[in-house]
């Protein structure tokens, strides 16, 4: 008996193939709406919009005209429209590119300013975003660069040495200086079990007051001959060089600042000190039962990020020809930091991208003041919301409805 021969068929594609593609793409954007990245932007968006509510409220034109909206509403938009968007193109003019100005030179000055302001704003940041990712917090970042430009001022004015050789000694020094502040309180979290946060935020202190009696000594800091709590300039030797000439203030700060996002960059992701700050960043105690010395990694974490909040110090101080050590020369920069390193999300690219965008805010506060006779504290306001959505990812979420991020 023979056996009928059947005709091979290819294999039947399975059922619910076309369904298929569209739910990887699905996928897709539900990990891009659920990620971190996600919540960061919109608080940013967010924050700009409360920032136009604000803008609008302060106008004088558009209070006048919301006093007979029902009359003529056609003037009560028009005010309110040229209100926030004056506004904000003038933050544009002022932190990107002056589209009024006459030559590219000047066209391009504002975002060389961006770029100048953000230069210790991103060196702080890193000082802060490393600390956060070893499960730590670095509220120091004032009395770091207090104490880390007053060595820099020091070695700026005091010694006569080769161009080269003294600004690199400056900002070293300004360096160690910072981290061994911030090491002191890495050493009482190894050894005592101190919290970071008080430890730091008291050394704050300590370092103002360390400072203040330094420059109010003419033994010490204080420029001979001088009343005020100031030390004298740096010398020429010990300025940061210009990067684009005279007529532009951006200076060896801002390459100083990128050289320190990718060496972070590298210690984080390449180097086994990184695997185990992120190790004990995530979970103490399994890191210290798989062998990694805890106590030891909080101790060099704090001096790591200790130099680099020094090197936002140093720049501080060695930037300009005419800045000297005062005790205000972190121009709030210490506090501002921890918002570079939260919007940043303590990684080493979000850092330079949210030191950017500060120093754009920055940069550009000052010309919507003098353009469009807006508060700079508007500016100010922006940035503080930007903090609080950031700091509540779930309002975040249920205000733009978007899917809660899936655990790893």
């Amino acid at each position: 008996m023979t056996t009928p021969v059947t005709e091979e068929r290819p294999p039947s594609e399975p059922e619910g193939e076309e369904e298929q593609q569209p739910s990887r793409w699905h996928g897709v954007l539900r990990e891009i709406t659920s990620s971190s990245a996600m919540v960061a932007v919109l608080s940013v968006l967010l924050a700009i919009a409360f920032g136009s509510i604000l803008i609008a409220v302060t106008d004088e034109e558009v209070r006048t005209t919301a006093g007979y909206i029902f009359a003529a509403p056609g003037d009560f938009f028009n005010a309110l429209w040229d209100a926030i968007w004056g506004a904000y193109t003038a933050l544009f003019r002022g932190s990107i590119y002056n589209t009024r100005a006459e030559t590219f030179e000047l066209a391009i000055r504002p975002l060389t300013e961006t770029a100048k302001f953000a230069a210790p704003l991103i060196a702080a940041g890193l000082g802060v975003g490393l600390a956060f990712r070893a499960g730590m917090f670095n509220i120091g970042g004032r009395g770091q660069m207090l104490l880390a430009g007053a060595a820099s001022g020091w070695v700026a004015y005091q010694f006569d040495l080769p161009a080269g050789l003294h600004l690199t000694f400056a900002i070293v020094l300004g360096m160690v200086a910072g981290a061994l502040w911030a090491g002191i309180a890495g050493v009482l979290k190894a050894r005592t079990g101190a919290h970071e946060v008080i430890v730091t935020i008291m050394l704050n202190y300590v370092a103002y007051y360390l400072v203040f009696y330094a420059l109010s000594e003419q033994n010490l800091l204080q420029a001979p001959g001088s009343f005020n709590p100031k030390s004298l300039p740096a010398k020429d030797t010990a300025i940061m060089p210009k990067l684009l000439g005279d007529q532009f203030n951006l200076h060896l700060g801002f390459l100083l600042a990128l050289v320190a996002v990718a060496f972070t960059w590298w210690l984080l992701e390449r180097s086994s000190l990184g695997f185990r700050i992120r190790a004990v960043g995530i979970n103490p105690p399994a890191a210290k039962a798989s062998g990694i010395n805890v106590g030891r990694t909080y101790t060099v974490v704090m001096l790591i990020a200790g130099a680099l909040v020094g090197l936002a110090g140093a720049n501080q101080v060695l930037g300009t020809v005419t800045s000297g050590v005062t005790v205000d020369l972190d121009a709030g920069i210490g506090f501002d930091a921890i918002t570079v390193a939260l919007l940043g999300r303590s990684r080493p690219l979000g850092i330079l991208a949210a030191g950017l965008l500060f120093g754009a805010f920055k940069a550009g506060g000052f010309a919507m003041q003098a353009s469009e006779n807006i508060p700079v504290d508007i500016v100010l306001v922006v940035q503080s919301l930007i903090v609080l959505f950031i700091a509540a990812p779930p309002l975040i979420r249920a205000i733009f409805r978007l899917p809660a991020q899936e655990a790893k």
